[in-house]
């Protein structure tokens, strides 16, 4: 059994590559953690988990990490990423990410809005609300990678 994370960051990065794959690595490395292997997890802040501007996360560690991204070889268009975390006054928080064909600012209004939901079906307000988008203009295969990583 994994403990509980008691640290958190966001983190957002964009990048080009020669494959889909090669741009997110790129993106990863451009948001700090290029160099862990990451754990997809759902949308849950633990309990007094602290916001902490940056991670020291020694190469090759499992790091959990809710995020969205988007790859795309499509020359022009705009991508977009974004995480954003709802916390309560005295509970846990809710995280949700997003990515697509858009704005940044978009993905921002689009993001809020989901917390917000989320936070409304399970009857609880937000006392403090964190967002980090990222928006790229894809030159040949790009990605916009943005993620909330938890740690200890």
């Amino acid at each position: 059994m994994l403990p509980t994370p008691t640290k958190f960051t966001l983190v957002a990065g964009a990048a080009e590559g020669s494959t889909k794959l090669n741009a997110f690595d790129h993106a990863l490395l451009k948001a700090g953690i290029g160099n862990c292997n990451l754990i997809k997890v759902s949308s849950i802040l633990p309990p007094g988990a602290e916001h902490v501007r940056e991670l020291f996360i020694p190469p090759g560690s499992l790091v959990p990490i809710a995020y969205g991204a988007i790859s795309l070889a499509a020359p022009g268009e705009i991508i977009s990423a974004a995480v954003a975390v709802g916390i309560s006054a005295d509970s846990y928080g809710v995280i949700m990410e997003y990515s697509s064909l858009n704005s940044r600012l978009e993905a921002e209004e689009i993001i809020r809005a989901m917390v917000e939901e989320a936070f409304a079906a399970r009857r609880l307000t937000p006392a403090n609300y964190l967002v980090k988008s990222v928006e790229h203009r894809v030159v040949s295969t790009g990605c916009a990678f943005a993620g909330l990583v938890l740690w200890y």
